[in-house]
């Protein structure tokens, strides 16, 4: 029950209502309709854009523009700033082929008899096992529909079932999402193939219906009834399996793999269909469930069996609930976002979760349902590494590395050196270039920041092969950018990022707070793996120097906040969702909450000022500030507004409209406020509010390979399990251990505390 989403009617919103499930790839969300059920569907690579649109260009300039990027930086360094508009005429340029994250359809499942007499109706999610379900009764007829989307598989499986012989009849037809689909019936299965006709990217669907008892037609024939449909007749139960791929590849230029993706689809569903429906759901469950029930978090709070989801989530907070009920929703919410991320992001896609993670209904969705690097692919995955989910952020891992080639193409199309560099937002298909909205379209501190979850992964897993072979060559080639295009301040001769911007927030200046504060991050980093692994004493030397002479983007303001400028030009009544200058505090660690005085209280002041309002995701990112402060009320605070007023009756966070980060967001920090360990020591329940005084936790992970599970009562600990990886010496900070003490781990061996011994 406490890991059951479930609702008393039907679906009708998209948005707000229908129930998502996923393998990473193929994506669906579940009505729950009684005379007509629709189960909407995705494919992650099914994006219009990019090569075979005309005039793609990745972004990068279209023609030289000789002397632009200097005269924009010596303008700034005589003048101050430079305006939005100046800067993006002079640097930007209109989107050519961005494309848009696209909706395959609709599979649509008529029951022509369904129509009255309908009792004792739900709708399911079990997030534990990635299951979604309907239930209810009909004229005496009780009815059960379940879905999942199989990883092992690769395919989606519906199973509808009633408990009378002979009593389910049905139509079965795809409604395409996109433009010129031929749609054809072949022995029991409904045969979907095409291009898109932006940019021929080569698709193809098949749903093949299994009938215990009864029988299944395929119609053909053009002006018949069921012209393109599959009938059910007479049959106990039904077994619907969907299968859906393109020719998409990660490969610069061409993004194709020339094979025509209608055979691997034809050959999964031929596979599945031989396997028993209860192979695939074991198969499935047993999958999903490895990663699911690595943590387990208890609040102290259990869900009401008699209120539904919505009802839940609306009471929330108010006189109308209870603080059991609260605590049992924030659990649940928590782990919601560890399902979304599971079912968005698996080992083996070809592509990170997007903006929507990877569902969507619009072929025109909002942002496109893109890749947002100046924090919200980023955000998607905060929680991977602390909830151990290590292996879901592998699709970023990848999609970082298939960035470098046309990122090195746009650093000496638009800088004119090497290195590899994307700006704020890019698509499946290498758009590392500029484009022309004035807020935002100009971020070449992405790649450095997208680099972070390279070290991140190493520093959770302390994998070495992964950071010797993966990690430090993306970090080095772009530490190699910055090292070419910092410029000296004239006022006082720190090196500069110019022109940086902070999104949506300003105009364009020299050394602005988060830009330094990244590339001071990425060189901190660079430094010690090139002298670890780099044979060039040379550049190791350049990096050095360089991170010396590096303006570190730290400044307390004249109000007492923390400077999002090198100049000061905070305005205190500034209240907008971004606050870039914090990136120091999350998700970097260049100030310390509990030690450095000066920046924690100017990160207080400025987090005080912007108040708690936002969009979802600003609120789950605020989440996070309050817990690297060590305030666990003000972090439970922000959570509480994102749950009461930026989250949809389905759990899904709206920016408005939907957008997931905020999902991933707040599930790391609520992972943030039980375990830190970002400072080389190990800090237990670091920020836990008044309202979670009893509760566990296990599973957790923390840097240097190590597993936490914690019991706390009366808000301190009261058990606490270390287990590592491997043979480590670490210091940890609770109220059962000496925070002074080394303690050492060896591989596999649990450390329990138990009693306070301080």
């Amino acid at each position: 029950m406490e890991h059951l989403l479930w609702y008393d009617a039907p679906a009708t919103d998209w948005e707000r209502e229908a129930l998502p499930i996923g393998n990473g790839r193929i994506g669906a969300m579940v009505f729950g309709g009684i005379a007509a059920e629709r189960v909407q569907f995705t494919e992650k690579t099914l994006w219009t854009g990019g090569p075979g649109h005309p005039g793609y260009d990745h972004g990068d300039w279209r023609e030289p523009r000789p002397g632009a990027l200097e005269e924009v930086r010596r303008r700034i360094e005589e003048e101050g700033f430079l305006p939005k508009a100046t800067v993006t005429e002079l640097l930007g340029q209109p989107k050519t082929g961005f494309g848009n994250f696209q909706n395959y359809g609709d599979l649509i499942i008529e029951f022509p008899t369904l129509n009255t007499g309908v009792q004792d109706y739900r709708r399911t999610l079990d997030i534990s096992d990635a299951l979604a379900g309907v239930t209810f009764e009909a004229d005496g007829v009780r009815h059960h529909r379940e879905y999942f989307v199989s990883h092992p598989a690769g395919v989606l499986v519906g199973r509808l079932a009633v408990d009378r012989p002979g009593a389910l009849d049905c139509v079965l037809r795809y409604e395409p999402g996109i433009d010129e689909v031929t749609v054809t019936t072949e022995d029991a299965a409904i045969v979907v193939h095409g291009a898109l006709p932006d940019n021929g990217l080569r698709h193809a669907a098949r749903i093949q219906v299994i009938a215990e008892g009864g029988r299944v037609t395929a119609h053909q024939g053009p002006g018949t009834a069921y012209e393109g449909c599959l009938t059910v007749e007479g049959a106990d139960r039904i077994v619907v399996i969907l299968a859906a791929a393109t020719d998409y590849a990660a490969a610069y230029p061409a993004y194709r793999n020339g094979i025509d993706p209608s055979g691997p689809v034809a050959d999964a569903v031929a596979k599945a269909a031989a396997t028993a429906y209860e192979d695939l759901h074991a198969a499935h469950v047993a999958d999903h469930s490895a990663l699911f029930d690595r943590v387990v978090l208890n609040l102290g709070g259990s869900l009401p069996e008699d209120v539904p989801t919505d009802r839940l989530q609306a009471a929330y907070g108010t006189p109308d609930s209870t603080p059991d009920a609260d605590r049992a929703l924030e659990q649940l919410f928590f782990d919601h976002g560890r399902y979304l991320l599971i079912a968005s992001s698996r080992p083996g896609n070809l592509l990170p979760a997007n903006l929507q993670g990877v569902w969507n209904a619009s072929p025109t969705p909002p942002w496109s349902a893109d890749y947002h690097v100046n924090i919200n692919l980023q955000m998607n995955y905060w929680p991977a590494e602390p909830c151990a989910l290590g292996e879901c952020a592998e699709p970023l891992f990848d999609f970082i590395e298939a960035l470098r080639e046309p990122g090195r193409v746009s650093a000496r199309t638009v800088f004119g050196t090497e290195g590899w560099v994307v700006h704020n937002e890019t698509n499946p298909f290498g758009f590392t270039g500029v484009h022309d909205w004035p807020d935002a379209f100009w971020f070449p501190e992405a790649a450095a920041w997208l680099c972070l979850h390279l070290w991140e992964h190493y520093q959770f897993t302390m994998d070495e092969d992964f950071l010797r072979e993966r990690a430090y060559p993306a970090m080095m080639e772009a530490a190699e950018f910055w090292l070419a295009n910092l410029r000296r301040d004239p006022r006082d001769g720190k090196l500069v990022a110019n022109p940086s911007f902070s999104p949506e927030q300003g105009e364009y200046t020299a050394g602005g707070s988060m830009a330094q504060q990244i590339v001071h991050g990425l060189f901190d980093t660079a430094v010690v793996l090139a002298g670890r692994y780099e044979l060039d004493t040379d550049r190791w030397d350049r990096l050095k120097n360089a991170c010396e002479d590096l303006d570190p983007g730290l400044r307390v303001g004249s109000w007492g906040q923390l400077q999002e400028w090198k100049e000061d030009l905070d305005d205190p009544q500034n209240q907008h969702r971004h606050v870039s200058q914090m990136y120091a505090l999350h998700p970097g660690s260049a100030i310390d909450g509990r030690y450095d005085e000066e920046f924690a209280a100017a990160a207080r002041t400025t987090l005080n000022a912007r108040g708690d309002g936002g969009t979802g995701w600003s609120k789950a990112w605020k989440i996070n500030f309050w817990a690297r402060l060590r305030d666990g009320d003000r972090a439970h605070r922000l959570l509480a507004e994102q749950l009461a007023g930026s989250t949809l009756p389905n759990l899904f966070d709206t920016h408005p409209p939907f957008q997931i980060d905020g999902n991933f967001g707040a599930t790391a920090g609520i992972a943030e406020m039980l375990v830190s360990s970002e400072l080389g020591e190990i800090e237990i329940l670091p920020a836990l509010p008044a309202a979670w005084p009893t509760g566990s936790v296990s599973g957790l992970r923390a840097r240097g390979g190590v597993r936490v599970d914690i019991a706390w009562a009366d808000g301190k600990a009261t058990e606490l399990s270390l287990t590592a990886d491997r043979d480590t010496t670490l210091r940890i900070r609770s109220s059962l251990s000496d925070p002074q003490a080394q303690t050492e781990l060896e591989a596999g061996r649990t450390l329990t505390w138990k009693e306070e011994i301080k």
